[in-house]
């Protein structure tokens, strides 16, 4: 997991309709990246959802949200036109970001264990740094506590 205060470890991933994206194409901005494991699922929707609800409030913080997971662009296109999600997620289906800022854990469910993304996020600054982490995101509040932390850190 990346500590608050460094600098954000830079990347490169297509978006839903394949365009690429960079840390450094969001200089100036508050930017949340916000790990997911899978489109399409309960606890993914409701924070997903939340962030759509709240879009207004980051836009005018100057503040973009970048959702990370394993999903295609085909699957995030999908998402994205199902709940009208008003922001980028990007497709990381090497686990290379994810692995890079730590989202990538050994989880365990029905007493089988394997490899899996973690519900994590980080608020970036606009200059790139780690401004702070979000190691145990509660779906349906996670949106409201970014929020509360831009207006705090702003």
């Amino acid at each position: 997991m990346l500590e608050a205060g460094k600098k954000a470890p830079a990347f490169s991933l297509p978006d839903q309709d394949g365009h690429i994206h960079k840390l450094s194409d969001y200089k100036g901005q508050w930017v949340l990246i916000y790990f997911y494991p899978k489109d399409d699922t309960p606890g993914c929707t409701k924070e997903a959802c939340g962030i759509r609800d709240n879009f207004p409030a980051f836009t005018k913080m100057n503040a973009v949200a970048l959702g990370v997971s394993k999903d295609s662009p085909e699957k995030h296109q999908k998402f994205i036109q199902k709940y009208d999600l008003p922001f980028t997620l990007l497709a990381d289906e090497k686990t290379t970001m994810i692995e890079q800022y730590g989202a990538w854990k050994e989880k365990s469910m029905y007493g089988k264990t394997f490899m899996g993304i973690q519900r994590l996020s980080y608020l970036v600054d606009p200059t790139g740094k780690v401004a702070k982490v979000y190691p145990n995101v509660k779906p349906t509040e996670h949106a409201q506590e970014v929020l509360r932390d831009l207006k705090d850190l702003a």
